[in-house]
């Protein structure tokens, strides 16, 4: 390593991006090379673009800064996976215009990576299925996620115009404490300052979304944090459509799965049970009972309509992921 000033740049390179405050002295002993070496290699690194910071004094030492311009990343074997599996996932978000960007991106990384971490990615993707729930307007429009994230950050009130789930459109004035995901659509948790109450918004509803100006202190989220409140606010929705669902497994063996699903008990025997189940559309319907099927068998669904959404759910999976080449 201390002759070779390319693959020692490199693992100092690695060590300043956890973005630690380094002294002079941990970085030479790491790298097995004087101080005056380390000043020179952080020169090199800041040649090529790499923004490092010095500091002076006893408590002083070198740190990777903020710049203008992303430099090239040093990763290591489980961090190149984890950034791959995550493009990989970001190609089907529900955010709009992402999935070119996040295939675009996947396709750079993955010509790099060795055929040992290649095949690592091809065979933890290829062993999950990612089932998309969210209807085709369901799309978040990137640009109102990063006025939201900022405003969210910056504590400043923030105007759009949203959409009901009823067709009504009106303007709003909140002031944004958090975003939160879940069942893969985004929602916002704000205080709407015209109805002077706490509310949910689905992002994919919203849009001319801008910053107000005004900022605000943060108040104290009903249920204790955004997560508590959507999570009551979601189980307010009405549940317009509903299946009735026989199992062939006695309810108490369901009971884990069924907390998490809007449901009721229709009828029950030593092995068998009649489960109704209640959503607000079909797809999130759907996704219930597959939840159900995952734990025990399936003997009937109705109506025919909920029946043949299953159905077309499993025609549409594979009997079993690809092996992976070896």
């Amino acid at each position: 390593m201390t002759n070779d000033p390319t693959g020692r740049a490199l693992h100092l390179l690695s060590l300043l991006q956890t973005h630690r405050l380094w002294r002079a002295a941990e970085l030479a002993e790491r790298l097995d090379v004087t101080e005056r070496t380390v000043r020179r290699d952080v020169d090199r690194l800041r040649t090529l673009g790499y923004p490092v910071d010095a500091t002076t004094g006893t408590d002083g030492g070198y740190r990777l800064a903020v710049g203008a311009h992303l430099p090239p990343l040093v990763l290591d074997d489980d961090e190149a996976v984890a950034v791959a599996l995550g493009l990989r996932s970001a190609a089907s978000a529900a955010i709009g215009g992402i999935e070119d960007t996040s295939l675009r991106a996947l396709a750079k990384i993955e010509q790099l990576l060795p055929d040992r971490l290649r095949r690592r990615v091809s065979t933890l993707h290829s062993s999950v299925v990612e089932l998309r729930w969210s209807g085709p307007d369901a799309d978040v429009d990137p640009d109102a996620l990063s006025v939201l994230a900022v405003a969210c950050r910056n504590r400043e009130e923030v105007r759009f115009d949203y959409r009901r789930r009823d067709g009504d459109r009106s303007r709003r004035l909140v002031e944004p404490h958090q975003l939160v995901t879940a069942e893969r659509r985004w929602y916002l948790v704000a205080y709407d300052l015209r109805r002077n109450d706490w509310r949910t918004f689905r992002v994919d509803r919203l849009s001319d979304t801008k910053l107000a100006g005004g900022h605000f202190t943060a108040r104290e989220i009903p249920g204790g944090d955004a997560g508590a409140f959507l999570t009551a606010s979601i189980a307010s929705i009405p549940r317009n459509v509903q299946a009735l669902v026989t199992v062939e497994a006695a309810y108490a063996q369901l009971e884990p799965v069924l907390s998490w699903v809007d449901h009721h008990v229709v009828d029950t025997a030593t092995d068998s049970c009649v489960i109704g189940i209640n959503a607000e559309d079909v797809d999130h319907l759907t996704l219930s009972i597959v939840s159900v099927a995952l734990n025990a068998p399936i003997a009937a669904i109705a109506p025919d309509d909920v029946a043949d959404a299953v159905t077309l759910l499993t025609q549409r999976l594979p009997s079993r992921p690809p092996a992976a080449k070896r």
